[in-house]
C-alpha cells in the first residue's frame, strides 16, 4: 500500500470515530456513565434502603428540564422562512431531541417536569406560528407519543418568554388562554410518591396586588398555606428568588454575573422584565409554602443557593438550560428522586428530596473539533511527503554501518599489536665468556601482491580470498548506505528533477489531495446523513 493511501485510510478512520462520537456515543455519556438517580448513588445507598428508624424507603424518579425555548423568527432577527434559520432551527432542535431520547429517556424516569420557556418568542407569535412552534416541541420530546408517555407523567410551568410578564399578560390574555388550553393551569398542585409540588406562575407575583393578574397567584399560594401539610413540599417557580448581586451560585455556575436588572413599563409601571423575583415576595413565598426545596429556571446557568426563612433554611437549584443555543456551553438537565414512602413526622425532611445535576454533550466544543480536524486533515493531504516519513529506515542503516566499521577498527587494531614479534626471530649466539645471548632478527617478509591488500593476518594464519571478498563487501556495503544516507538527508545532493516544473507538481499534489479528500468525504458525509436522520426522524 502506497504512502498516500496509508494516509488516507488512517483520515477515513479519524473521521469516522469523530463523528460517531460526536452525533452518537457523546449523547449515550449521561445515562452510561456520568449520570445517575441519586438514590441509587452509593452516598446515598443508606437512604434508598431504610431511613435510620426502620421505615423502608423507595423513590419516584423524577427528571427536570429547563428552558428550551426553542427558536423562531424572533430569536436572531433573521428573516422567517429563510434558509438560515431553518439550519439553526434544526440543528437546535436536533441536540434537545438526542439529549431527550438518548440521555434522558434511558434513564427511565417516571415524571418529566419542565420549568417553562419552552418557545423563544412565543407570545409575539402568530396562532399558526405559535402551533408550528408547539408541534416541533412535541416532535423533540415525544409528547405526542402515547407509547413513551404511557407510562410516565408529564407536568408543565410557564415562562416568561410562553406567556410574558405582567405588563403583557393585562394587554394580551389570549396569550395565557392559547397557553392554558394546551398546558393547563399556571398555578397548580401535584404529588409525586410523598412529596408535594407546588407550581406557582412566577411571572405575576411581583405585579401590582390590586390587578387580577397579580391576585390569581397570591390567593392560589395563600390557599396552599392554609391547607394542612401532609407531605414534604417542593416549590416551582421559573423566575428565581431573590439573591444579591455577585452571589456565589456553587462550583457548576458558568458565568458569575447576578444581577437584579427589573424594567417597568412605562404607562402602568408593571413588570416587562427581571431577572429575579423581589426579596420580599421571596421571603413571603418561602414562609407561606414552607418549601424543604426550591426548583427554578430562567437564567440559563446552574446555580445553587440557600435561602433563610421562618421554617430553616432552603435549598434553591436554578436549572440550566437544555439548549447549546441559549447562552450556555453546558446544557444540563436535574435527577430528583421524591420519597415514595410516608417518613415519621418532619424529623426526616432532608432525605424525602435528592438531586442530581447532569451535563448534557458540549456541542459547541463538538462543532470546533470538526473545524479543527478538517484543517488538520486539508493540511495532511497537502504536505504529506510523497514517500512518507521513511527516515526511520535510513537511519537504522546509518547505525548498522557505524557499528560494523567499529566492530572491524577493533579486529584490525588488534591484529597490528601481535604482529610486532611475530614477524622477527630470535637467534641464540654464545659470548667470549660463555655467556649466551638472544639477539633479534627481521623475517624475510614476502611481497604482498594487490590482491592480498586488505587482508587481515592474524598469527600465520591468512585469511581466505573469499573471507577477504566478504570483507571488501560489507565495508563498501557500508560505505553505500552511509552515502546514500547522506545523500537523503541532505537537500541539496538531491538532483533536480529537470523534467517536472514546480508549477506541475504543485498542481499534481492539489489533484492528490482532491482525490483522497473525496474518498475520505465519500466514506463519512453518508454515514453523518444517515445519523442526522435516525435522531430525526418518529421512533
Amino acid at each position: 500500500m502506497k504512502e498516500h493511501e496509508k494516509l488516507t485510510l488512517v483520515l477515513c478512520l479519524t473521521w469516522t470515530a469523530t463523528i460517531l462520537y460526536g452525533e452518537m456515543f457523546s449523547f449515550f455519556m449521561p445515562s452510561r456513565f456520568s449520570c445517575s438517580w441519586p438514590h441509587l448513588s452509593s452516598s446515598s445507598a443508606s437512604n434508598s434502603s431504610m431511613n435510620g428508624r426502620g421505615y423502608a424507603i423507595d423513590y419516584v424518579k423524577v427528571a427536570v428540564l429547563a428552558d428550551p425555548q426553542i427558536m423562531d423568527k424572533t430569536s436572531l432577527r433573521l428573516p422567517p422562512k429563510s434558509l438560515a434559520l431553518e439550519i439553526v432551527q434544526f440543528y437546535t432542535d436536533l441536540y434537545m431531541r438526542r439529549a431527550f431520547f438518548s440521555s434522558i429517556l434511558p434513564l427511565k424516569p417516571d415524571v418529566i417536569l419542565f420549568l417553562g420557556d419552552y418557545f423563544d418568542g412565543g407570545p409575539y407569535l402568530s396562532d399558526k406560528e405559535w402551533q408550528e412552534s408547539l408541534s416541533r416541541l412535541k416532535h423533540m420530546f415525544g409528547l405526542s407519543t402515547e407509547e413513551i408517555y404511557s407510562s410516565i407523567k408529564v407536568y408543565h410551568l410557564p415562562g416568561n418568554h410562553d406567556i410574558g410578564y405582567s405588563s403583557l399578560q393585562s394587554q394580551k390574555p389570549e396569550v395565557v388562554g392559547r397557553y392554558e388550553k394546551e398546558f393547563g393551569s399556571r398555578n397548580y398542585r401535584f404529588v409525586v410518591g410523598k412529596v408535594e409540588f407546588i407550581a406557582v406562575d412566577a411571572q405575576t407575583l411581583d405585579a401590582n396586588r390590586q390587578g387580577s393578574v397579580a391576585s390569581a397567584s397570591w390567593d392560589f399560594v395563600s390557599n396552599v398555606s392554609s391547607d394542612h401539610q401532609l407531605y414534604p413540599r417542593v416549590l416551582l417557580t421559573h423566575i428565581p428568588l431573590y439573591r444579591p448581586d455577585w452571589t456565589d451560585c456553587g462550583p457548576h455556575r458558568s458565568s458569575p454575573i447576578i444581577n437584579q436588572r427589573l424594567l417597568h413599563s412605562i404607562p402602568d409601571q408593571e413588570i416587562r422584565y427581571q431577572n429575579y423575583v423581589s426579596e420580599e415576595s421571596s421571603n413571603q413565598l418561602l414562609n407561606l409554602i414552607k418549601p424543604v426545596l426550591v426548583l427554578s429556571g430562567h437564567d440559563h446557568d446552574q446555580c445553587t443557593v440557600a435561602h433563610e426563612s421562618k421554617s430553616g433554611s432552603v435549598k434553591e437549584h436554578t436549572l440550566g438550560t437544555i439548549s447549546w443555543q441559549q447562552g450556555n456551553l453546558y446544557p444540563s438537565f436535574m435527577l430528583l428522586s421524591a420519597s415514595n414512602s410516608s417518613l415519621p413526622g418532619a424529623s426526616w425532611p432532608e432525605k424525602a428530596v435528592l438531586t442530581h445535576l447532569c451535563f448534557l454533550p458540549m456541542q459547541t466544543h463538538i462543532y470546533i473539533w470538526y473545524l479543527i480536524q478538517f484543517v488538520l486533515t486539508i493540511l495532511a493531504l497537502l504536505l504529506w511527503p510523497t514517500s512518507g516519513l521513511s527516515f526511520c529506515h535510513y537511519f537504522g542503516d546509518l547505525m548498522e554501518c557505524i557499528r560494523k566499521s567499529i566492530s572491524l577498527s577493533i579486529f584490525r587494531d588488534g591484529t597490528k599489536e601481535k604482529n610486532e614479534d611475530e614477524n622477527c626471530e630470535y637467534e641464540m649466539v654464545w659470548g667470549a665468556d660463555g655467556s649466551m645471548h638472544l639477539v633479534k632478527k627481521l623475517l624475510a617478509k614476502p611481497v604482498a601482491h594487490s590482491s592480498d591488500r586488505g587482508s587481515v593476518e592474524r598469527g600465520n594464519a591468512v585469511i581466505r580470498p573469499t573471507a577477504k571478498k566478504n570483507v571488501n563487501q560489507e565495508t563498501e556495503v557500508c560505505l553505500s548506505v552511509e552515502t546514500n544516507a547522506n545523500a537523503e538527508l541532505d537537500p541539496k545532493k538531491i538532483p533536480p528533477r529537470a523534467s517536472k516544473s514546480k508549477a506541475k507538481i504543485i498542481i499534481q499534489r492539489l489533484v492528490r489531495t482532491f482525490r483522497m479528500f473525496t474518498l475520505i468525504a465519500a466514506v463519512n458525509i453518508p454515514l453523518y446523513m444517515m445519523l442526522l436522520f435516525k435522531d430525526w426522524i418518529d421512533k
